[in-house]
C-alpha cells in the first residue's frame, strides 16, 4: 500500500491505497492539499478494490438522496457505520463504493466496486468527504453546502438548495463587484479558530473545478431565495440557526455528530452575521447584497 497525506482546513488525513491504485487518477482534486506526515491525523482511510460487502445483518438507517446520488446508510450493533455510495441516476445509479467506519470515523475503509475509473473516483471522493465531515464534527468544523466568493480578504458564503442560484449569485459578484475571486462552489469547510469563523477551500466543489487550498475570515453568510424583487435583511439568531443547519453535512440520528455540529453553529452565530436575500439573477441583486453584507474596514 502507498500512503498519501492531505491537509484540509488544518486537519490532516491519510489515504492508504492498495497496490495498483493511483492517487493522481482517483483523487485529482486533492493534489493542492497534499502535505507531509505531521502531527495528529484526523482520520485514516484504507482503500481497496473488491466486491461489495453485504450489510444484511446491519440495521438500515435509511436511503438518502445526496445531490441526485443515493447513499444507503447502515449501523452495526457495535456502533460502526456502513455507507453504500451510488452514482447519480443520470449516470446509471449503480453502486460505486462502500464505506465502513467506526463510530468516531477515525479509521475507515473504502471498497471501490465501480467498474470504471470515473465511477471509482466518484465513490472515493464521496467516501472521504463524508468521513471527513463526521470525523471533524466535534472539532468546531463544518462541511457546508455553499458557494463562496472572496472580496477584500473576507469570504462570503451563499447557501440554498441545489438549483436555487448559489453559483449564479457568486458569478454575479465576480462579474460586477471588482476584486472578487471564487474560493469554492459547493462544499467549503467552515471552522472556528481562536474565536474567529474561517472559511477554507476544499477538494469538493461540485460541477465547478475550484479546488483551492486557501482560507479567509468569514464576512457573512447569506441564504438565497428566488424572488421577483431584490431584498435583503439580517436574520435573528434562532432563524439563522434553523436556516444553516440543513446546509451542513450531518447525521441527525448520531448524537456525537449532531451535538458537535449544533455547538459549532452556536459559536458561529455569536460572531458571524447571517442574512436572507430574496433576489433575481441580475446585477442589482449582487450590488444590493454586497452593500448589505460587506465588512467595512
Amino acid at each position: 500500500m502507498t500512503t498519501h497525506y492531505y491537509k484540509i482546513a488544518g486537519h490532516v488525513l491519510s489515504v492508504c491505497l492498495a497496490d495498483g491504485l493511483d492517487a493522481a487518477s482517483l483523487l485529482p482534486s486533492f493534489s493542492p492539499f497534499q502535505c507531509e506526515s505531521e502531527g495528529a491525523v484526523l482520520l485514516e482511510m484504507e482503500v481497496c478494490q473488491g466486491v461489495a460487502p453485504s450489510f444484511r445483518e446491519w440495521e438500515e438507517i435509511g436511503q438518502f438522496d445526496c445531490g441526485g446520488a443515493n447513499h444507503g446508510v447502515y449501523n452495526h450493533k457495535n456502533g460502526s457505520y456502513a455507507f453504500e455510495i451510488s452514482l447519480p441516476e443520470c449516470d446509471g445509479g449503480s453502486l460505486s463504493c462502500c464505506l465502513i467506519a467506526p463510530a468516531d470515523f477515525s479509521h475507515c475503509q473504502a471498497v471501490l466496486v465501480g467498474a470504471s475509473q470515473s465511477e471509482q473516483q466518484f465513490g472515493l471522493n464521496n467516501a472521504i468527504m463524508m468521513a471527513y465531515a463526521f470525523a471533524a464534527a466535534t472539532q468546531d468544523t463544518l462541511l457546508v453546502h455553499a458557494s463562496v466568493i472572496r472580496h477584500a480578504g473576507y469570504g462570503y458564503l451563499f447557501t440554498a438548495p441545489s438549483g436555487t442560484g448559489k453559483s449564479t449569485h457568486t458569478h454575479l459578484w465576480y462579474k460586477y463587484i471588482p476584486g472578487c475571486d471564487l474560493m469554492n462552489d459547493d462544499n467549503p469547510v467552515v471552522r472556528i479558530v481562536d474565536g474567529e469563523t474561517r472559511i477554507f477551500g476544499s477538494p469538493w466543489s461540485g460541477k465547478t473545478p475550484c479546488y483551492r487550498n486557501i482560507w479567509a475570515p468569514v464576512g457573512a453568510i447569506t441564504r438565497i431565495e428566488q424572488k421577483p424583487e431584490n431584498t435583503i435583511r439580517r436574520m435573528a439568531p434562532v432563524e439563522a440557526f434553523a436556516t444553516l443547519l440543513p446546509a451542513v453535512s450531518s447525521m441527525k440520528w448520531d448524537r456525537r455528530v449532531y451535538n458537535g455540529i449544533c455547538e459549532t453553529l452556536s459559536k458561529l452565530l455569536m460572531t458571524t452575521p447571517i442574512f436572507w436575500l430574496g433576489c433575481r439573477p441580475d446585477e442589482e441583486a449582487a450590488r444590493v447584497c454586497y452593500e448589505a453584507v460587506k465588512v467595512v474596514q
